[in-house]
């Protein structure tokens, strides 16, 4: 996929991927591609959070929704964010007293200055033994 992070922070972690080698048949992004870049930020925007909180954690995907807008045809770009972040605290509170915790994560993707799609991932975290 080429993915290239452009810039990573607690409330945003942005990739881009080029269209090259991720072209489908109709020279536009690949719909694959388009979900994986989305998952891909939303996934290290949970797993950086939690670095930042100290807490060492396997986070994987649960589920998603996927909308697609407008076909992609060059380098698109996908920057991530907490629906609510104000379920945060919460999250981190269940994930210590359980061991295992949910939150929702979401993606916008964007091809030069528009949305073109949009991800909303249900991740889990597991506490691991330090």
């Amino acid at each position: 996929m080429q993915v290239r992070v452009d810039a990573a922070g607690s409330d945003s972690v942005i990739l881009s991927a080029p269209l090259g080698p991720n072209v489908n048949h109709k020279s536009t992004a690949f719909g694959g591609s388009i979900s994986t870049l989305g998952i891909l930020a939303a996934w290290s925007l949970v797993h950086l959070r939690l670095l930042d909180e100290g807490m060492v954690c396997e986070v994987v995907i649960q589920s998603n929704q996927m909308d697609y807008d407008r076909p992609i045809t060059g380098l698109f770009t996908a920057a991530s964010s907490l629906p609510d972040p104000a379920a945060w605290p919460s999250f981190i509170k269940t994930l210590t007293r359980r061991r295992l915790a949910r939150i929702e994560a979401c993606s916008e993707l964007i091809f030069g200055e528009t949305v073109v799609g949009r991800l909303r991932g249900r991740f889990v975290a597991f506490l691991q033994e330090a």
